[in-house]
Formats: C-alpha cells, structure tokens, sequence
C-alpha cells in the first residue's frame, strides 16, 4: 500500500509552487502546482510527474484537459490554442498522434489520423469556404486516393501527391460535363477524354470499379496522403517538468494501450462520406440527363466528346468523336487505365534488389548522422572540420545498442566524413535537416537507378526526387575530401555557383569488411516542370553522339545530339556565360578536367510540342506566324513579366538559392517568367531561363529541311 503523505504546500527555490499529495519529497496522488511564470496544472501526479488525468493553463491562455504520462500530454485530450483553435483526440508525447479532430482558428476542420503532430492516414478535411477532401494524408498533405468537392460543385476522385492531382483521376463539372485523365503536379499531363455537358459519362461509381475499388474504398485508403495548405507544425505546447526531469517507460507504455482502446480509428464515417458523394453525384448526373440507364459508360447516339492530349497543362492535341456506339469495353483504345503516375528522372528505373540491405544501412546511418549534427550549436567552420579527424564513427548491430536502434539489415559500421561541413553546407543551401532526413529516410525508401555513364557507380534516388546518392571509388573519395575546403569556400563566394551541390559524404563497411562509399547530392531535374530533353555536354566531338534507336524520353544525349541554337535575354545570357566560367576556373584551379554541363529543356508551344511527339517526317505550317528577327515567336510561349515575391514559390529545395535574375528586356529588374496555362516561376541562374531555341541544320540534311524552328524554352 502507497505511502501517500496528506495535503500540504511547497514553495520552491525558482519560484514555483506545489499544494497537494506527496510520496516522500515528490508531488504523488492529487494536487495543484504554479509555474513562476504563471502556467498552473491540477490533476494527477505520480513520483513528481504528470501522470493520469489533468488540466493544464499557459500564461498564453491555451488549456488542455485530459491524460497525461510522465509530464506530457499522452493520451486522449482536449485543447483549446490562444487563437482559439480547438483539437479532441490522441496525444503522444505533447504531439497530436492518432484519431482526432481539430478546428482551425479560420473555422476549417479536420477530422481523421494524425502522426507526430501531422495529419497522416485516412481524413476528412472541410474548409471554411465550403470545400471538402476525403482520402488519405501524407505528412499534413493529400497524398494517395482521395475526393474533393468543391463549393461550386466541382468534383474530382482520383490519385493527389504533396497536395496536387497526380495520376489519374475523374474530374465532374457542376454543369455535367467531365475528364477522365491523369494529371502531373496539378496539371493535365497525357491523354484523356472530355465529355461536355449533356454527355452521358462513365460514373463515378464505374470509374472506382474500374480503378479496381470493387465497392471496398477501405482497403484501398493509403496511408500516405498530401494537400498545399499552410501546415500548423506546432503539436501540443511544451509542457514544463521541473519537478522531474525523465518520463517513466512502464507509464508511457500503459498510456500508449490506453489511447488505442479510447480512440480507435474508425473509418467507417470517412467511407460513408465517400460513398454517399458517390451516390449524390451519379444521381444529379442521371437527373440533369434525363436518363435512367444505371452504367453511364457510353456516349449517347448524337454525344460528341472529345479525345484529348496534354502536356504539363497545355493542350498539344484534340480529336472530335461522333456517334460512338460501342461501349468503351469494346475499345481498348479508349479503355481508361487505372494507375498511378510514376515520377521519371534523368535515368532509368532499375528492378534489381540486390543492394536492398544497402539502402536500409545507409537510411541508418544519415538518420543517426543528421540526428546527432544538427542539436550541435551553429558556428563558423574551422580548418580541423576539414581534417582527418573530422569524422563520426558508430557500430549499427542488428539488435541494437546504447546509442542505436534495432533494425532487419545487416550488422555494418558507419562513417560520416566531415560532418559540420556538410551540416553548414546544407544551411547554405537552404536545406531544411528534417526535411532533408524525411526525404531519404523517410517510409518510402530510396529507388536504385542505372548509372548514366561509364563509372559503374550505383545510383540512388530519393522518393521525392529531391536528392540523388551515388556510389564512390576510394580515389574519388579522396578527391572529394581534398577540393572540400575549397569547395566550400567557393560555395559561399558564388550563390548562383552551378557546380553540383553536395550534402553528405558517407561510408558503411560491413562485418565481412567490404567498403561502400556514397556522395549524396541535389537532383537539378527536381523542378515543377516536365524536362523533354537531357543533354551531358563535355564540348568534345569525338563519340559524343546517341543512336537513334537508342533514344527515349529519358535518354541523356550528349554534345553530338544537341541541334538547338538558344537565343537569350542579354542580362541573362550574360549572367549564365559569367557563372560558368567562375565554375571552370574554380575546377581548372582543382585540376579536375572529367566535367560536363548538364543541360535540361522544357519546350513551352503547343504547336512545337506536338514537334517531339510526331513521326520524324510530320511537317507544320509555319507561314501565319510573326517573326522578329527571323525568330519565330509562338503566341502561348511564355513571357518575362517583373518579379513578384509573393506570386511565385520559394519553398526549400535544390535550386533556392541562387538569387532572382535581372531581365534587360524589362529594364533590368528582377524577372519572373510567365507560361499561360501553367504558372509563374521565378528565373534563377540554370533553373527557370526562358529562350528561343531554332533548330539548326544537319550537314546531312536535305537542302529542303533546312532550318524548322521550334518552341521556347527554359533552361535547368
């Protein structure tokens, strides 16, 4: 039987005060304790701690009232923010996890899981002005298979990624009329039809059968999910322990069954909702078309619809169909595959699992790495940062240690080289650690991809895109370390500098003693626009060509394959040709000759880009369009219009450094580039650089196909 001590009051040395139950010297049963500041909690306490049911006051006026475990907010809970947003559901930690429900302060409402403070799993999302999102989340974002109803009426079902339509899905208008397509970042992206209004459709219901629902959406809810909306990353308020200072395990695990048996995420409401929309909008299409006819899969005997094509948003091709008896089953053409959209890159996807433990290990270690660097304060880099004891070493067993986690790879032991200069390097370049640790070591892995060149290195990208890891010789590891200083130095010189951007540089070396060492790097094609065309320039002739038959949407082509000629911007073009001779002296001085300028496009006319879809031999009339200087000039290109800080997108990544740039067209001010049907983006040196490009001409060409121009284009 606990020794509980009666009620009696406590003043402590900083100010704080405790009048309540005691257990010797520490708070334990009932009682009431004042912060110096003001912050007052009144329930449960445990050998000093929180722990059991509570409410807490903030000098700020936020309150909590729920479970509580080892002095934080564990359990099930509700709390009420300053601005008067209000949260009822799951905590772990002081960080909302599991089922809950919370109100914005703008009056939007979430209903669903969450996880560390983020809406994660299968949620309900209604916004003030009457929007709705139903589907599954993905660190705070819609990400997965879900539905979204407009105000207006509008509604799509269909696959989002990081809070854009992406893959395909099935777009109904308000007015009747509907898409069925897939989509690229928000964009049309493919092939896809369109039926006007008065057009008997496919259902919606008939779509979820074709995607292969089969009526169950449950199983079909991923956990992974995402949505553009301004994330509250705040979880619960920092609650202050100055009676005890370490958690209890054996509470926090009996509070962690507790919120699983209080809480348990029920998604039969999320599914009815989506049923019942499903329902709702099949109906008021069958009513707005007088029909009865249960499929709705077939145009009408007079239906026009219309078979479409489109790239990053813009139409490149339409076909008019008329009196289409058949069903869609009997036209394979017309069949809409389901699937979702794979993201491509500047190389091929390879299949092989081979280096499956690799990619766990090397996950490991970056977290372990990244976790351990970035508490460290921040400060100047030194000259030892760059020495041969600059290195963090750590053993990684199988069943874990003091300092490690247990994992299903095998035993290995981690190297991390210089790790405060790749820390300040990633400050550098506006790198954000938990994003960068998310982005590689987060759920969905790393995918191998086929080395681009004649290295043999194995190549590793992130799921997102963001960051591609390459396997390293011991010599170019050494060459690495050596021009690290420099590097360095010139990184902080240039911000605009376009020599590749490295953040991290590791080893893992197994029982048996085999060496891996890797590079991680930034992906330059990681950009919000479709790259049609790679290039890997050496400025050298001799074997820099590609067989025709060999070329893909992802080929890299090389010196040989480039038939372009670039007109610029003055101010642009000179700020381009500056920086790289900035680049090739600072490699020059590191006696490094093996280095090329990657080169990217994406092509902006519709009538160009149909250009890189024809047959070789299609040709296009060019005789209606204006010319300046013997330049074609396509209407829906694009436009350099001046910079306006708040209309483009400035969140981190690769390329947000480099300051905007300066336009002599507009008067030499600060330029954004402009592309009807897509957005605007801001212009920075090697991302974003609108030109003309004329295609020139092949000495082994025909004098008849001479000179064929073709559509604007921005560099990366």
């Amino acid at each position: 039987m606990e020794n509980t001590e009666r009620p009696a009051g406590k003043v402590f040395p900083n100010g704080d005060a405790y009048y309540g139950d005691f257990a010797g010297a520490l708070p334990h049963g009932k009682g009431k304790y004042t912060w110096s500041d003001g912050t007052v909690y009144e329930g449960d306490w445990e050998e000093g701690k929180m722990t059991g049911k509570g409410h807490i006051v903030w000098t700020s006026r936020s309150t909590y009232e729920g479970d509580f475990s080892g002095g934080y907010l564990h359990g099930h809970g509700a709390f009420t923010a300053s601005d008067g947003s209000t949260y009822d559901g799951a905590w772990r930690m002081n960080t909302k996890h599991g089922f809950g429900r919370k109100r914005y302060s703008n009056s939007d409402l979430y209903e669903g899981s969450w996880k560390e403070g983020l809406r994660q799993g299968s949620g309900k999302y209604i916004w003030c002005s009457g929007n709705v999102y139903i589907g599954s989340w993905n660190a705070g974002k819609m990400c997965g298979k879900g539905l979204m109803k407009w105000a207006n009426g509008d509604i799509f079902y269909g696959f989002w990624s990081d809070g854009l339509r992406d893959g395909s899905g099935l777009y109904r208008f308000a007015d009747g009329g509907a898409y069925c397509g897939t989509w690229s970042r928000g964009l049309k992206d493919g092939r896809g039809t369109f039926y006007p209004p008065g057009t008997q459709h496919i259902s919606l219901k008939k779509w979820c059968r074709t995607a292969g629902y089969d009526g169950n959406i449950s199983s079909e809810l991923s956990h992974s999910s995402s949505l553009s909306l301004e994330e509250h990353r705040s979880g619960g308020p920092r609650i202050k322990r100055s009676v005890s200072e370490h958690v209890a395990s054996v509470n926090l695990r009996r509070s962690s069954s507790e919120i699983s048996s209080r809480a348990p995420l029920d998604r039969d409401w999320m599914l009815g909702d989506i049923a019942q929309e499903l329902s709702l909008q099949d109906t008021s299409s069958k009513s707005f078309l007088k029909s009865n006819d249960d499929q709705l899969d077939k145009p009408a005997e007079n239906d026009i619809v219309f078979e479409r094509e489109y790239m990053q948003g813009v139409l490149i091709r339409e076909r008019v169909m008329k009196n289409a008896r058949k069903s869609h089953k009997t036209k394979p053409g017309n069949k809409f595959s389901v699937k979702e959209v794979k993201r491509t890159s500047c190389v091929k996807i390879s299949n092989d699992n081979q280096s499956h433990y690799f990619m766990l290990n090397l996950q490991l270690g970056i977290r372990y790495s990244v976790g351990k660097i970035t508490p460290v304060p921040a400060r100047e880099v030194r000259s030892t940062d760059f020495g041969k004891r600059a290195r963090i070493k750590m053993f990684f067993p199988r069943k874990g240690s003091q300092f490690t986690p247990p994992h299903h790879s095998l035993d290995f032991y981690w190297k991390d080289y210089c790790p405060m200069v790749f820390r300040n390097l990633r400050e550098l370049f506006k790198l954000d650690a938990a994003d960068y640790m998310m982005s590689i070591c987060g759920d969905n892995g790393l995918r191998e991809i086929s080395s681009p060149g004649k290295s043999g290195s194995i190549f590793y990208l992130s799921h997102d895109d963001r960051f591609v890891i390459k396997t390293l010789r011991r010599s170019e590891l050494k060459v690495l370390l050596r021009m690290l200083p420099s590097y360095h130095s010139h990184v902080q010189l240039h911000e605009n500098t376009l020599i590749t951007k490295f953040f991290g540089l590791h080893r893992i070396k197994l029982k048996c003693g085999r060496k891996v060492r890797f590079v991680v790097m930034g992906n330059m094609f990681y950009t919000e626009l479709h790259i049609h065309r790679r290039y890997d320039l050496k400025g050298s002739s001799y074997g820099r060509y590609t067989s025709k038959e060999k070329i893909t949407e992802n080929t890299t082509l090389k010196d040989l394959d480039l038939n372009y000629e670039f007109h610029m911007d003055r101010s642009l073009r000179d700020a381009l040709l500056k920086q790289i001779a900035l680049d090739c002296t600072f490699l020059q001085s590191q006696k490094i000759i093996d280095y090329s300028l990657l080169l990217g496009l994406h092509f902006r006319a519709p009538e160009h880009l149909k250009l890189l879809v024809a047959p070789p031999d299609s040709s296009y009339n060019n005789e209606n369009k204006p010319t300046v200087d013997g330049l074609s000039v396509p209407p829906t290109g694009l436009m350099l219009v001046t910079h306006e800080p708040g209309s483009v997108n400035t969140a981190p990544g690769p390329h947000i450094r480099g300051s905007t740039l300066k336009a002599y067209s507009i008067g030499d001010r600060e330029v954004d580039v402009l592309l009807p049907g897509t957005g605007r983006l801001r212009v920075q040196l090697g991302v974003n650089m609108p030109a003309l490009a004329n295609r020139k001409v092949q000495q082994t060409e025909p004098e008849e196909r001479k000179e064929r121009n073709t559509p604007p284009g921005l560099f990366r």
